[in-house]
């Protein structure tokens, strides 16, 4: 009996068990998944709509790509949250949790924001672009605090804000030729 509570008393602080790890994983899959469904729904009617009709930079993709790269963003956050989860319970874990969400809720922001408002003119890009420069800056410290706990959930984050620099330097030029 005493060895059955000494293996629990061990296992705290250690990674969840098995399937619980599973559950989390599958629901930030799922969660990744509706977030970047939410986003195309929220987009096209843009695309057909204000957006396609739109000034573009001439570096503007076409609006089929928006759609692939959200989803492959969503789905690298998404095990770059679990990733994070598994780690030990830590100070420097909880923080990069609490960065990690509020990332991922920014992202989520972002496309109502620009898709969504941009039909009401000029200030809705221009929201937008404020949206993105907070979620620039917390990517970025996302990025540094989750390197301490795991790397390659770090190495994970990179491609998303990388996408989100750019989309920054897209919807700059789009609230610009708006005006």
């Amino acid at each position: 009996m005493a060895n059955v509570a000494q293996q629990h008393t061990t296992r705290v602080g250690l990674r969840p068990p098995r399937a619980r790890s599973v559950g989390v994983l599958t629901l930030l899959v799922a969660l990744a998944l509706v977030t970047a469904g939410a986003g195309a729904l929220i987009a096209q009617p843009a695309f057909d709509g204000w957006y396609g009709m739109t000034a573009k930079p001439m570096w503007a993709p076409h609006e089929t790509v928006f759609v692939p790269v959200w989803v492959a963003g969503y789905l690298m956050m998404a095990i770059a949250g679990w990733l994070i989860w598994r780690r030990p319970e830590s100070t420097e874990r909880s923080i990069a949790l609490k960065l990690y969400a509020g990332q991922f809720a920014l992202t989520a922001l972002w496309a109502p924001a620009f898709f969504g408002l941009g039909v009401t003119g000029a200030s809705g890009p221009w929201l937008a672009l404020a949206v993105l420069v907070v979620l620039d800056i917390v990517m970025l410290a996302t990025i540094f605090r989750v390197w301490e706990v795991h790397r390659g959930a770090a190495l994970l984050i990179v491609p998303a804000f990388v996408w989100a620099l750019f989309v920054t330097t897209l919807n700059s030029a789009v609230a610009v030729l708006a005006m």
